[in-house]
């Protein structure tokens, strides 16, 4: 029984031990399945810096024979994947029938390296 206690104790110590405390921001695209069903798909956002200013874009293309009213907001994290603060309110975007339109945020936190885009009805 003393065995199996410091061994749980041993992995538990092992598990918290990392030098560099990560959290999972390696989804950088979250939509409902609403959005889908409207008829809009994109691609995972993009990331381009200059003059101190980190700007992430995304396209989104309305497949259907109607405008679309998507929402959207922008999450960005640091390097440790911590969310950065203030958050951004969220946006509203009309996706033109069988169109595309560009839905973007800007940030001047350098310590910004990561981004989630969440897409909404």
């Amino acid at each position: 029984m003393r065995q199996w206690l410091s061994g749980l104790v041993l992995l538990t110590l092992a598990g918290c031990s990392s030098d560099k405390p990560m959290i999972n921001t390696s989804q950088s695209l979250v939509m409902e399945s609403s959005v889908l069903s409207a008829g809009i798909i994109t691609d995972e956002p993009t990331l381009t810096g200059s003059d101190g200013q980190q700007r992430a874009s995304s396209m989104l293309y309305n497949q259907r024979e109607t405008p679309v009213k998507v929402h959207y907001r922008f999450y960005w994290y640091d390097d440790k994947g911590l969310e950065i603060t203030p958050e951004e309110p969220a946006q509203t975007q009309i996706v033109p029938a069988h169109g595309s339109v560009e839905v973007s945020s800007q940030i001047g936190n350098l310590t910004a390296s990561r981004v989630r885009l969440y897409l909404y009805l």
